[in-house]
């Protein structure tokens, strides 16, 4: 289903294998090689080389060899009896020049501030980097303190960070190796939800002798997405040895793909050395993927709050997002087949459609899918845009972002049109020269983008009324068929309500008519029957002819 009326390939796609990735503590002390292998001209040399694209084979096949030599290599750096390294990744320069990446257990426990990497050029180690500098060594590894008190623990500081619905996952032994003298220690990940609604990953480590706290970090990382439409914001992606990729690992897995202006396949993952990415220019790659990632995630986290509807299919799975497809492209789509958010870069490829109400009608489409299934023709066809146009305005004004306020336009960030009007209205739809502000016996007929005028203006009414009125500095005046006046329940009532019909009560064939009779019904189910919000869909309802 795409946001214009114009038609689109439909390609079939493979979906791509979401891989987690663990997450890597890192106390940002670093010793220099010359402290760490005796002194010489090999070991004092900087090693400055680039770093050489290697393939998943090459990669491979380093980090096979490396585990090999671990042992090797930790007697020869000095390491313990009791430590052992594990390769985590290996990055070659193009001088020849390995950095190989460990992490460290010792006496079979994992070592929290342990990791290190080794610099090798020709097999001759020229220097490593530590995490910590301090000699790994703990004269007991039974604890004092039990594992229940450390989650306990774990929990209460959470809570003292405004952590909301927190829970820990269960404390395991570690060497704590952060700061000070390494000592046994329990670590607890506590999930649930941070104060500002992102997930909570807090990880706290207990000194198992005594059951003082001794450090906690979150675990959920946010980069920085430079986008066009929404300004700087936060993203959340996941690191890939020493580089980032665009996968939202909190999120089902989202993934966002660059195409190239290809138009079939899944392209290529975002990866880079940064997480920071885009300009806010649209000459950049990377910016269009930053919106797209933003507004998948504004999504899901719209869904749940919202509905508590993890994912599209409510399943915990989350899609992906394609951009850069084909040249020119001025439409943005879901398809089914591939589970996916398509964009196309605009006119003269400078103009992405991925404002963040754009990705919310798009990911919506599959929503009504995994619910209604309302087929994309007919009056049937007008909801299904309807819905998206409406959960896609829901997604805005949960955001909540300075740069892309809430309103009740429609792909106003776009600029479709090239003269700066949005792509539709809700408050009154003809206003766009071509869709429906009331129901007649020839709506269905219509392109199914103008025929869901009668909902969307349905809408509009229901959450905010009848009349002039401004709107986060946006001028309203929407009209009545009637001449009647529609006061509003609010927009959260009114999503509820148009989210309980969908889910519960319409269906792939749902007109008009049977749409009154399904958010009469889920009104009167969230509200009761004699209530102002089941009178008010009625009246809202009678406002736009369907009665």
């Amino acid at each position: 289903m795409s946001l214009l009326n114009v038609r689109h390939k439909r390609t079939t796609l493979a979906i791509a294998t979401a891989v987690a990735a663990g997450a890597l503590l890192c106390t940002g002390l670093t010793t220099s090689a010359s402290a760490q292998i005796a002194a010489g001209p090999a070991a004092a040399k900087p090693l400055a080389a680039a770093p050489t694209t290697l393939s998943a084979a090459a990669r491979t096949t380093l980090v096979h060899k490396a585990q090999a030599g671990a042992a090797e290599t930790a007697r020869r750096i000095g390491l313990g009896a009791q430590e052992k390294l594990v390769v985590k990744d290996v990055v070659k320069d193009t001088d020849g020049t390995l950095h190989t990446r460990y992490e460290r257990t010792y006496a079979g426990l994992p070592v929290l501030g342990g990791d290190l990497i080794v610099h090798t050029r020709a097999g001759k180690t020229q220097g490593v980097t530590k995490a910590s500098t301090s000699a790994i060594e703990v004269a007991s590894l039974t604890p004092r303190v039990t594992a229940a008190e450390a989650e306990r623990q774990a929990v209460s500081a959470a809570r003292t960070l405004g952590s909301a619905k927190t829970a820990a996952d269960g404390a395991r032994k570690v060497i704590w190796a952060g700061d000070g003298k390494p000592v046994l220690a329990y670590e607890t990940v506590v999930g649930g939800l941070q104060d500002d609604g992102t997930p909570n990953r807090l990880h706290v480590v207990t000194d198992a002798a005594t059951g003082r706290k001794l450090f906690q970090y979150q675990g959920i990382e946010t980069g920085v997405g430079n986008t066009q439409y929404s300004g700087k914001v936060d993203l959340t992606s996941t690191q890939s040895g020493s580089s980032y990729t665009l996968t939202d690992g909190t999120r089902g897995g989202h993934k966002t793909y660059n195409l190239e202006h290809g138009s079939d396949g899944t392209g290529k993952l975002y990866t880079q050395d940064s997480d920071t990415w885009g300009d806010g220019k649209a000459s950049n790659a990377a910016t269009a993927a930053a919106d797209a990632s933003y507004g998948a995630q504004e999504t899901w986290d719209f869904y749940k709050k919202t509905f508590n509807r993890s994912g599209i299919k409510n399943d915990g799975v989350g899609a992906y997002s394609r951009v850069h497809y084909g040249n020119a492209y001025v439409n943005a789509f879901w398809d089914d087949s591939c589970f996916c958010m398509t964009y196309g870069d605009g006119t003269g490829d400078a103009a992405p459609l991925t404002s963040l109400d754009v990705a919310g009608h798009e990911m919506s489409h599959g929503v009504t899918s995994n619910t209604a299934g309302l087929e994309y023709s007919g009056e049937s066809g007008g909801l299904n845009e309807a819905t998206s146009d409406i959960f896609g305005t829901g997604v805005e004004f949960y955001a909540n972002n300075s740069t892309d306020v809430g309103d009740y336009l429609i792909g106003e960030k776009i600029d479709i049109n090239g003269d700066g009007t949005p792509l539709r209205y809700m408050d009154k739809p003809s206003k766009d020269g071509g869709s429906a502000d009331y129901w007649s016996a020839d709506v269905g007929n219509k392109d199914v983008h103008n025929s869901s005028g009668v909902a969307n203006h349905f809408f509009y009414l229901l959450a905010e009324g009848s009349g002039a009125k401004k709107i986060n500095d946006v001028s309203y005046d929407s009209p009545t068929q009637d001449g009647s006046k529609v006061t509003g329940i609010g927009r959260d009532k009114a999503l509820q309500i148009w989210y309980k019909a969908l889910t519960t009560y319409f269906t792939s064939k749902t007109d008009y008519k049977a749409a009154r009779e399904g958010t009469l019904k889920a009104a009167t189910d969230l509200y009761g029957a004699d209530s102002t919000e089941a009178k008010t869909v009625a009246a809202a309802w009678t406002a736009v002819n369907v009665s």
